[in-house]
């Protein structure tokens, strides 16, 4: 049993490639089933194949969920974003610039500054994500006279903005 694991942990872990991961899954549960029909005289490692891939597939389920939550709640606050702005142009700019600066984290930390949130703001204690862009927008609405490109080209030379 520990071989099996072990094969069926390293695809599954191994491999960010969703339809490599499938293939190999499914190429294992066919083995497995094709024991249990060609009539395998030891029953138990068939099942305990088939037994093995349910935990894999149940587990492998359960982190996407987590991920797809963080993406949802990620899509609100870009909608959000470009709702406020208004401008596709500088949406993709802003999209662009806050992807590099937090990866769109409401939590994120600069480890070299007192730089926090999506918008990377120095000494930002605000925790709600929403007001966080809201300040985002003020700044560079300060700062660029609202021009998100401009801002993103500054980024691009200086490393902040």
């Amino acid at each position: 049993m520990i071989s099996y694991t072990h094969k069926l942990c390293t695809v599954c872990n191994t491999c960010g490639d969703t339809p490599k991961t499938t293939l190999s899954i499914d190429t294992y549960l066919t083995q497995s089933v094709r024991s249990m029909h060609a009539g395998e005289p030891l029953r138990r490692i068939a099942r305990r194949r088939c037994v093995v891939l349910l935990a894999a597939l149940c587990l492998a389920t359960a982190i996407p969920t987590a991920q797809a939550k963080d993406n949802k709640d990620i899509e609100m606050y870009k909608l959000y974003t470009h709702m406020k702005i208004g401008n596709d142009k500088q949406y993709r700019c802003v999209v662009t610039l806050w992807r590099l600066e937090s990866q769109w984290n409401y939590k994120a930390r600069n480890k070299h500054s007192s730089a926090r949130g999506i918008p990377q703001l120095l000494k930002l204690t605000e925790t709600d994500p929403y007001k966080q862009i809201d300040l985002g927008i003020k700044y560079v609405d300060k700062r660029y006279s609202g021009d998100y490109c401009k801002a993103l080209s500054f980024h691009k030379r200086h490393g902040h903005y």
